[in-house]
């Protein structure tokens, strides 16, 4: 009996694969399972985010049960009660805005008499001071006229009397023209000074031409 004789393929070990393919084969395995992870974790977060969206939905339609509720069983004189407070806090409002328009107003119109009355009082000022300078003046004037008369009577000669007398008429003319001065000069500083203590309206004050406020 004879014994067949192993062939050379079956004598031979087989060949083992190579380190590079080794590699590959394990990144494509790793490949593969980060892919079903990544897959994975997206499932989850969109089955989280639908979870999500329909809690929301359901709080959201509790919500709006019950204000509907509560608005059925809210009562009527609590409504109405709301209604009147906030038409008042509106009328108070409009109530504090007119007063401090007013108040506004009023401190306007007391500025322009304090300045007018300051005005009148520089004018009055004015006034007494120039009368009181021509009052002087006046003084310097009888005291001439009398030096002059005094001269007038003294004169020895015609041409010294007649150049006496000249004078006199002169000086004598300049007390008239004074005295008008003076005059004019006193009525201006009583003027001044009865305006210092008049009202001025407010229509007198916009238009002081107006009918019965020009002086």
């Amino acid at each position: 009996m004879r014994f067949a004789r192993p062939s050379r393929l079956a004598s031979q070990p087989r060949r083992r694969p190579s380190a590079s393919a080794a590699r590959i084969e394990t990144a494509r395995e790793n490949a593969e399972r980060e892919a079903r992870l990544r897959v994975e974790q997206a499932e989850a977060m969109e089955r989280q985010r639908v979870q999500a969206a329909l809690e929301q939905q359901r709080l959201q339609h509790e919500m709006e049960l019950r204000r509907a509720e509560v608005a059925k069983k809210r009562p009527t004189w609590m409504v109405a009660a709301t209604i009147g407070a906030l038409v008042l806090t509106a009328v108070l409002a409009i109530v504090a805005v007119q007063r401090i328009r007013a108040a506004d107003v009023a401190n306007a119109n007391a500025e322009v008499d304090r300045k007018a009355a300051l005005e009148a009082q520089a004018i009055a000022k004015e006034a007494q001071d120039r009368v009181d300078k021509l009052s002087r003046d006046m003084k310097e004037q009888d005291a001439q006229l009398d030096a002059a008369q005094q001269k007038l009577t003294t004169a020895q000669t015609d041409a010294d009397r007649r150049a006496a007398q000249a004078n006199l008429d002169r000086l004598r003319q300049q007390k008239i023209e004074m005295e008008k001065r003076i005059q004019e000069a006193k009525d201006k500083a009583a003027k001044a000074e009865r305006a210092r203590g008049v009202h001025l309206s407010k229509e007198c004050l916009e238009n002081p031409l107006a009918k019965g406020c020009a002086p």
